[in-house]
């Protein structure tokens, strides 16, 4: 059987979350090798005892020599990392052709940063996959998911939400908007979508909102318009739902192909429970880019 790794394993480059575990399962369910490189202060305890080795964030010379020793056929970077400062990070600037390089690649937005990591992975010769590569199943499907639907009112939201989101691609601001009718809510910054929905229930919570008690409001969440979907993909799971929720919203629309839907069953079951609906859609002019 060959790929994932072809050569040799694939190494996971283990973040927060339940990703990494997710797709550690899912190559040893195939038969593909694979090793897990985790890192210290983000991965989690699971993922950590799973792990062939534990390392610091920037701890990049050690990194390139576990790869050396395993004989790595590619890596996948997964899971949720904070962006480090440019002090931590000079430290390790050796490993880039120059210092100036490196500044230039933190001072960018987020999409750009992880462009300029796997550049450099890339650049040494090591092959970077995504989970559309390793684990397609991890990635939402088009069509409804559990017993609810979007009304009229909801797919107009959603039509306004993926045109603002392909808008405002070029600016990396975000992969995800509440929409409400024809207003935008929010819109998804460097905090990220729980903070995002965070805010959304604050504001329900002043007197001004005071009149929106029933839920209204649509998540939706989609990969940039030219985006490297081998990194950073947009992830729901039983948290967003719990979190969109909490903010009074009706449902999520993700983007069918592009998305990742964490735990299915189970984000599919808490959204019957809690009365949302999750549906994935096409969205082709958002699809990102997959080399």
């Amino acid at each position: 059987m060959s790929a994932p790794g072809e050569g040799g394993p694939v190494v996971i480059l283990a973040g927060a979350g339940r990703l990494p575990a997710l797709l550690a399962d899912a190559l040893a369910r195939r038969g593909h090798p694979f090793r897990i490189l985790a890192f210290r202060g983000f991965a989690e305890a699971e993922v950590r005892r799973r792990a062939d080795r534990v390392l610091d964030l920037l701890d990049i010379g050690r990194a390139f020599e576990s790869f050396r020793e395993w004989g790595a056929g590619a890596v996948t970077l997964a899971g949720a990392v904070s962006r480090p400062t440019p002090a931590a990070a000079l430290s390790a600037f050796a490993y880039f052709r120059n210092r100036r390089e490196l500044e230039s690649i933190l001072a960018a937005g987020d999409d750009h940063l992880l462009r300029g990591v796997v550049d450099r992975l890339e650049a040494r010769g090591i092959r970077v996959l995504g989970v559309r590569d390793l684990a397609p199943d991890l990635l939402a499907r088009a069509g409804v998911y559990g017993r609810r639907t979007p009304s009229e009112v909801d797919a107009e939201a959603v039509a306004l939400g993926l045109r603002l989101l392909r808008d405002l691609s070029p600016y990396d601001v975000g992969q995800a908007a509440v929409v409400a009718g024809g207003r935008v809510l929010a819109v998804e910054g460097p905090e990220g979508t729980d903070r995002m929905l965070a805010r959304i229930r604050a504001q329900r919570a002043m007197r001004f909102f005071a009149r929106a008690s029933r839920p209204e409001g649509v998540l939706v969440k989609v990969v940039k318009s030219g985006q490297d979907i081998r990194v950073d993909l947009p992830t729901i799971g039983p948290r967003t739902v719990e979190n969109a929720a909490r903010a009074g919203l009706r449902g999520i629309v993700v983007g069918a192909g592009s998305t990742l839907v964490l735990e299915e069953e189970r984000t599919a079951a808490l959204a019957d429970r809690l009365g949302l609906f999750v549906v994935g859609v096409e969205t082709h002019d958002a699809a990102g880019v997959s080399p």
